[in-house]
């Protein structure tokens, strides 16, 4: 395999690699809705289970209460997210530029 065709295959992992660490992002943000949203009907539930009326101050006054715990789990969540995207990126982009010099100078040659 030429240099040229591993550049290619390179940079097309790198940007499959890119693919697949958002969808795993846009896949963890739907479950952390989906989270929030069975909190909100658990709350509610508990809330008529005593006879009270529930309501959004209360649900957030309810979240508040794991809110640090929350915060430092999504933090970290988003902050390997972000590590990775960005490196995942730059290398497509290096191996992509890479590859672009090879061609350029491969077309010199054949020209020249």
């Amino acid at each position: 395999m030429s240099t040229q065709d591993q550049n290619y295959n390179d940079a097309e992992r790198a940007v499959n690699k890119t693919e697949n660490s958002l969808e795993n992002a846009a896949d963890k943000t739907k479950n952390t809705v989906n989270e929030y949203a069975d909190k909100a009907r658990n709350y509610i539930d508990e809330q008529k289970r005593k006879n009270e009326e529930p309501t959004r101050d209360g649900f957030f006054e309810n979240l508040k209460s794991s809110a640090t715990e929350a915060w430092e789990d999504t933090k970290d969540f988003a902050e390997k997210a972000w590590e990775s995207t960005k490196d995942t990126a730059s290398d497509a982009w290096e191996k992509t530029k890479d590859a672009s010099e090879d061609v350029k100078a491969e077309v010199r040659k054949a020209t020249n």
